[in-house]
């Protein structure tokens, strides 16, 4: 599905006509057509499932065999922004953490940054941002094991509304043997 940066254009105008603005001045003319881009860019994620996500980013390698006990594989601080569904209203100052125990393949580091990167892309609740790292990892790495946490601040709750910026949220998602090893959780949480 290709986003239509057309229409998002024309809806622009009209709601900056609707907030009493001139579309029409210097400062505005061209901001309907500039949004329009930033959305395609922004919400890219959109056109993708979690299955077409992992099959873009699911270039994988053959885990190394060793006798020193389970391998984990730990990225942290991933940084991603998304868009709260609600409100439309940035998240920012997002960090993901994410864990897995590799099943006979690992993947690229790389991939499990973009594969951050593309599920945020979308109109997203927090919660559900973890829960779709997960379902694509999982997919991506064959593995059903794996750990996610989000921290992020929302702009629903620090620009608008109650008005708290000090407010972080943190997520958590865990599967398969993340949802009962304590050790494991720490591990993708510290």
């Amino acid at each position: 599905m290709a986003i239509d940066t057309e229409a998002i254009a024309y809806h622009v105008k009209g709601i900056l006509k609707a907030l009493g603005e001139d579309p029409e001045r210097e400062g505005l003319k061209e901001t309907p057509e500039r949004v329009a881009r930033m959305y395609a860019e922004v919400f890219a994620g959109i056109a993708y499932s979690n299955h077409e996500i992992a099959e873009m980013f699911g270039k994988t390698f053959s885990k190394p065999e060793t006798d020193a006990g389970q391998t984990v594989v730990t990225m942290k601080d991933i940084s991603v922004f998304s868009y709260c569904e609600h409100h439309m209203a940035l998240m920012y100052d997002m960090h993901v953490n994410v864990s897995y125990v590799p099943h006979g393949k690992v993947l690229g580091l790389s991939k499990v940054a973009r594969i951050c990167d593309m599920a945020a892309k979308r109109l997203q609740l927090q919660e559900r941002l973890g829960q779709d790292i997960a379902e694509i990892i999982m997919e991506a790495a064959g593995t059903p094991d794996v750990g996610v946490v989000i921290t992020g601040s929302h702009s629903c709750m620090t620009a608008r509304g109650i008005r708290n910026v000090p407010a972080v949220t943190t997520t958590t998602t865990f599967c398969g043997a993340y949802e009962t090893d304590v050790t494991l959780q720490q591990r993708v949480m510290n």
